[in-house]
C-alpha cells in the first residue's frame, strides 16, 4: 500500500518523501512539480500526452497547472521510494531574484547529473533525519534552479509576462474561477457552471482549457486538494469530517479521492506531516 515516509511544509510549498505502488489520475497542482527516483520500481509520468521516465538517470519537472499522471508497474521490482516536490513560483521567483524564473519548465525530462544528485542526496537525508531547517531551504533551490536551468538548456526562454499572458484574459473565465473558489466544498454541476458565466458547456471547457491549460473539473480537484491538506495540517477535524466539509457523501469517498490525487490516504498524510513539524 501507499504511503509517506517524510513530508514538510514551509514557505516553498511542500517536500514529500512517498513509497508508492499505485498509479495516480490525471492531476494538477498549482505549484512547480519534480519527482526523483530513491529506490524500488521505476516509473512514467505521462504530462500533456508524454510519458517521461523517472528512475535512477532521469527525474521529471512538471509545469503549475500541467495535467499530468503518475504510472508504476510494482509487480516486479516492488514498490517506488521517491523524493517529490512541490515549489511555490512565489517563493523561487523572490529566492531567485530573477524576474525570468517563472517555474514555467521548457521541458519535462530532466537528466540526473552528478550536482542534481548530490543535491537530491542532502535534501533527503534532511527529510529522513528530521535535521533543522537550516540548510533545507538552499538544498531546495539549488534543486529547482539546476532543473529549471535544464528544462530550458537550447531553449528560448518565455518571460513571466509572456508566459501568463494568455490566463485570466477572458471574463468569463475569471468568473468561473471565482465561482468555483467560493463554492468548491459544495456540489457544483459544470453545467450550471457555464450557464452561470454565459456559455454552453461544450464552449466553456474549451476556453477555460485553452486559457488555464485544465480542464475545470481537474481546476477543482485541485482545490478541494489543497484545501484538505490544509484543514490536515491547520486543524484536529477528523478525516470524516474534512470530507463533509469538502462536499463528500462519506469519508470512504473523500479517502479515494485523496488517495488518487494526492497518492496516499489523508490519515497517513496527517501522521506524517505532523511527526516532521
Amino acid at each position: 500500500m501507499s504511503g509517506a515516509i517524510a513530508v514538510r511544509h514551509g514557505s516553498f510549498g511542500r517536500a514529500t518523501i512517498y513509497e508508492l505502488d499505485k498509479s495516480l489520475i490525471p492531476h494538477g497542482h498549482r505549484e512547480g512539480h519534480l519527482i526523483f527516483y530513491l529506490d524500488g520500481a521505476s516509473a512514467s509520468v505521462n504530462a500533456s500526452g508524454n510519458d517521461y521516465t523517472v528512475d535512477v538517470d532521469s527525474a521529471v519537472a512538471v509545469s503549475p497547472w500541467e495535467p499530468h499522471s503518475f504510472n508504476i508497474d510494482s509487480s516486479i521490482n516492488g514498490p517506488m521510494l521517491c523524493l517529490t516536490l512541490y515549489i511555490k513560483p512565489i517563493w523561487f521567483l523572490e529566492t531567485s531574484q530573477r524576474a525570468e524564473f517563472s517555474l514555467s519548465f521548457g521541458r519535462s525530462d530532466i537528466i540526473m547529473t552528478d550536482q542534481i544528485r548530490q543535491w537530491v542526496h542532502r535534501l533527503t537525508g534532511q527529510m529522513l533525519n528530521e535535521e533543522s531547517d537550516s540548510l533545507f531551504n538552499g538544498y531546495l533551490f539549488e534543486i529547482t534552479s539546476q532543473c529549471y536551468q535544464q528544462s530550458w538548456s537550447g531553449r528560448r526562454r518565455s518571460s513571466v509576462l509572456n508566459s501568463m499572458r494568455s490566463r485570466f484574459s477572458d471574463y468569463r473565465v475569471r468568473r468561473s474561477l471565482q465561482l468555483m473558489q467560493d463554492n468548491f466544498t459544495t456540489t457544483m454541476e459544470m453545467d450550471s457552471l457555464a450557464r452561470e458565466v454565459g456559455l454552453s458547456r461544450p464552449h466553456f471547457f474549451k476556453l477555460f482549457k485553452k486559457q488555464m491549460g485544465v480542464t475545470p473539473n481537474l481546476y477543482l480537484n485541485t482545490l478541494r486538494s489543497e484545501k484538505a491538506i490544509e484543514f490536515l495540517m491547520t486543524t484536529e477535524k477528523t478525516v470524516s469530517d474534512i470530507g463533509f466539509d469538502l462536499g463528500f457523501s462519506s469519508q470512504a469517498s473523500f479517502t479515494r479521492f485523496f488517495a488518487s490525487n494526492v497518492g496516499i490516504p489523508p490519515s497517513d498524510y496527517r501522521r506524517v506531516a505532523n511527526a516532521g513539524t
